[in-house]
Order: structure tokens, then sequence, then C-alpha cells
């Protein structure tokens, strides 16, 4: 397919689209594996900067990942295009930043997608966002919708730095609200009581970010209808995550451990990790 067939026109309604575009000025090129997966180059500060997001795809093959879901195509083409990303900078003199913008509502649940090993597909993109990481590209995750379950795994969370907005619909949990009160045979009104109480079982983003593992929280921002300042803040953001990675020795993910809203909120979760470091 020519770059020019490539070229991704019709705007889905996603906030991953919209984000990519407002970004990167452009609308992006659909990836060689699927059109679920966009991507853009564009400048970032001064940075060549890789944009990555996964949007709803109407006409996808497989019926339960139409809506932004990350499913077998999807996972496979993120692997791809990552990977391809990791090749391109081979010889170059810094490996540039990719940013994942994510708006993924979760993984394709299905029949179909069980046998023919959506958790393989989704380990390979996971994979090849750690195996950027660790070559050397400042990996960002802009959480601008929803991070949801195995699909954040698969698109975002392998990165150095996670920036989330503050806004309604912004939303990071490993299970929706509805499935997980069904689960806990809880009403969805008694698990909201409870994450105002326990951090992890919240789906307010301002909780999610008590647990430390955001690099940053950005308020002030419209997440459908960006303008042109509050692009330029997150922008800023962004670029504050990529300088800092730059000045980070580590190319592991112990950031998230070093926040003093870590220290306090999972003071026992790193005492686990520094006893197993010792005996390990």
């Amino acid at each position: 397919m020519s770059k020019t067939d490539n070229t991704a026109v019709t705007p889905t309604g996603s906030r991953g689209q919209l984000w990519l575009g407002a970004l990167s000025g452009q609308s992006g090129q659909y990836s060689q594996q699927s059109k679920a997966v966009l991507f853009a180059d564009a400048l970032l500060g001064t940075e060549q900067t890789r944009f990555i997001s996964v949007i709803p795809d109407a006409g996808n093959h497989f019926p339960r990942a139409r809506h932004g879901e990350v499913g077998l195509e999807q996972g496979w083409a993120l692997a791809q295009l990552v990977r391809q990303t990791i090749a391109e900078d081979d010889h170059a003199t810094a490996r540039r930043p990719i940013v994942a913008v994510v708006d993924v509502i979760g993984q394709a649940y299905g029949r179909r997608e069980e046998l023919m090993g959506i958790h393989i597909a989704c380990a390979a993109a996971a994979d090849a966002y750690a195996a950027a990481r660790l070559a050397g590209h400042p990996l960002v995750a802009l959480i601008v919708g929803h991070a949801m379950s195995g699909a954040f795994l698969a698109h975002g969370y392998q990165a150095n730095r996670i920036i989330a907005l503050d806004a309604p619909g912004v939303l990071i949990h490993a299970m929706g609200q509805a499935a997980a009160a069904r689960i806990t045979r809880r009403t969805v009104e008694e698990l909201a009581e409870l994450g105002e109480r326990i951090p992890p079982m919240s789906y307010d983003v301002r909780n999610y970010a008590k647990l430390g593992l955001l690099h940053e929280l950005v308020a002030g921002v419209d997440p459908l209808a960006p303008e042109q300042a509050a692009i330029n803040k997150v922008k800023t953001a962004l670029n504050g995550a990529v300088a800092s990675i730059r000045q980070d020795s580590s190319r592991d993910l112990s950031a998230r451990y070093r926040s003093e809203q870590a220290k306090s909120t999972r003071a026992a979760s790193i005492e686990v990790r520094r006893r197993l470091a010792e005996q390990w």
C-alpha cells in the first residue's frame, strides 16, 4: 500500500485519533497491518517523534475489535510498527521518542480471539514496546481516554513515563466498573465508595495518581475539544517526560517506585521488591 493510500482521512471520533492529530498536526497513517493502528511522525520540541494510537475500526474483520479494543490484529500491528521503529533507528545517534496515545476500552473478548491466541498478540505488542524502551527510545504513554485491562498492558503500560489528562472520561483500571461490581458482588455505587478509600479500586484518575504510577496529571484540558493552549500544555508535559527519561540512567520502570506517592501508598510493594532483589 502506498503512503498516500495509507493516509487516514476519516475521523473515527476516538480521542486517540483526535490527540494524535492535535499533537502531530497530521491525520496520520495506518500501519501496514491494520486500519485500527494509526501513527504519525512529527517534531515534539526539537525531537522527531513517533506517535502511535489504537483507534476504532468499524470494518474490522473481528467484530469484537471494532470499537477501540486491542485484539489479534491490533496486537500484531503494534508489535510490527514498534519493532520497525527500533530497526529504523539502529544507526541513529539518538533514538527518537515514541508517544503511545492511549484510548483503549479493553482487549477484544471473543472465542475466536482466545482460540487464535490473543494473549500472544498482546504479549508481542508489550514485548515490542519493552524492547524499544530497553533499546533507548524514550517511551511515553499519554492517556487521553480509557486505559483498560489487557489493552493498556499491550499499548502504553511499558512506557518509561505515563502522563494522563485530569478530565472526565479518563480512566485507568484493570476491569470495567460494571464487570468489577459483578465479580465482587457489589453494586456500582458500593464499588465507587470503596474506591474513595482504597486507591487501587478507584475509577477516578486522581485516585490512580496517588499510586505513584503517573509521571504527571495534566489538568485544565478538554480531551474532546483541545484548543491550542491545551495542546501546548500537553506538549510541554511530554517534553518534560522525554527530558526526564533522557536524564535517567535506568531504562527499567523503577521510576514508578521512586515517587513520593508510591513511597506512601505502595510501601509494602516496594519492601517486597527490595527483599526479592536481595535474595535473587
